[in-house]
């Protein structure tokens, strides 16, 4: 059985360049969508599924960084690269900001970039492996991140997909600090002051869920992150 290729949404409003580097991508086994605008290129991540986005920053009817900022608030963790023309310090500082795995400056070595997507694909694909089947016990409780359950004493609650994964972060660091920026980054895809306080309350609603248990709490540790500790088990 032919394997699944990744699919890669490419959003580039420079006709040839667009064409170039679909045909180079799909010539090495990539599925490749091209868009041409912001607005298009949301349009198509919202209708289909993809593993990568190449988004070019100067683009008609969206520009690369709203669009960013658009599928961040879709899927937090999709690997994202800018590619641009614009060279400034802030702007790329902005694109890094946004979530971006990568900022590019045109013109780039497309064979360079072929090996940046093989890199960053490659490891999603080994963490993905890792944790599909990945359960914990904590405490009195058990907790199935593949089912999005968490349940004790013959009761499940099933959580949300940011309450998932913020639990299962927290699980993995076990009695051990869970930075904010690791999990704002991941989670949220950007450490803003309004991602921090959405996370603030998706830890009080852990908490709740947490509370049949008392040797299990959520402890601030202020201006770093989070840890989760189950007294009697270490790290």
């Amino acid at each position: 059985m032919e394997a699944q290729k990744h699919k890669i949404l490419l959003c580039e409003d420079d006709q040839n360049l667009g064409l170039v580097l679909k045909n180079y991508l799909e010539l090495n086994d990539y599925d490749v969508t091209l868009e041409r605008d912001g607005r298009l290129g949301l349009a198509a991540f919202q209708r289909e599924k993809f593993e990568l986005c190449l988004l070019d920053v100067m683009m008609p009817n969206m520009d690369g960084f709203k669009l960013a900022e658009e599928i961040r608030d879709i899927n937090p963790e999709i690997p994202l690269f800018f590619l641009s023309a614009k060279t400034m310090k802030e702007d790329i500082i902005q694109g890094y900001k946004l979530g971006a795995d990568d900022y590019i400056t045109k013109p780039f070595d497309s064979e360079v970039l072929l090996l940046k997507i093989k890199a960053i694909l490659k490891r999603n694909d080994d963490l993905s492996k890792d944790a599909s089947n990945i359960e914990f016990d904590l405490g009195n409780y058990h907790f199935n991140p593949k089912l999005r359950e968490l349940s004790v004493g013959g009761k499940t609650q099933t959580l949300s997909p940011k309450e998932n994964e913020l639990l299962r972060m927290l699980a993995e660091y076990k009695n051990d600090l869970l930075p904010r920026e690791i999990a704002l980054k991941r989670i949220w895809g950007s450490d803003t002051y309004f991602n921090g306080r959405s996370m603030d309350v998706y830890i009080a609603k852990l908490r709740k869920y947490l509370k049949e248990d008392s040797n299990i709490e959520i402890v601030n540790i202020h201006g770093n992150g989070f840890r989760l500790v189950v007294n009697g088990e270490k790290a």
